[in-house]
């Protein structure tokens, strides 16, 4: 756009109202903004979200703020378990290890052996419940997760 473009020169004597220029088409479509659908759909997510807002807002605070306690219990919970599990993987790899040590096996062989009786289970050829520190209803918990478990046990 030149300034001549900008500027509109009018004569003395005229009495015409000036005209701006004309406005320049949208040089792509983005600019020309959501679709009647996509605002209608868009309109649509946003009435729900206000819905469930209002809802937890016609709750009394204290029954809130009582969802709020149990689900912080429920995180503590489940994060001190986390703890747990992790303190004894560690321990028990630990354990494994200095024994492999002691009768001389390496440590790539005891992970291989580990790998290799994970899979065991996973894949229901090993059903001792090895002397009853394995109770079934802890295979049946693996057996719920396997195919997330089965990510986790790869050797490849």
């Amino acid at each position: 756009m030149t300034l001549k473009d900008q500027i509109q020169i009018v004569p003395a004597n005229a009495q015409t109202a000036f005209a701006p220029p004309p406005p320049e088409p949208l040089k792509n479509a983005e600019k020309t903004g959501p679709t009647l659908e996509e605002a209608l759909a868009r309109n649509e997510e946003l009435a729900d979200k206000i819905e469930a807002l209002d809802a937890v807002l016609a709750k009394p605070l204290s029954e809130i703020l009582a969802d709020r306690e149990k689900a912080d219990e429920a995180a503590l919970a489940w994060d001190r378990f986390g703890a747990m599990w992790m303190l004894s993987q560690r321990a028990m790899r630990r354990v494994a290890l200095d024994l492999a040590a002691q009768l001389g096996v390496s440590e790539e062989e005891v992970v291989a052996r580990a790998m290799a009786n994970a899979n065991a289970v996973l894949n229901g050829a090993d059903e001792v419940d090895l002397d009853g520190t394995v109770a079934p209803a802890q295979l049946q918990h693996i057996a719920r997760h396997r195919n997330f478990l089965r990510k986790q046990f790869r050797t490849s």
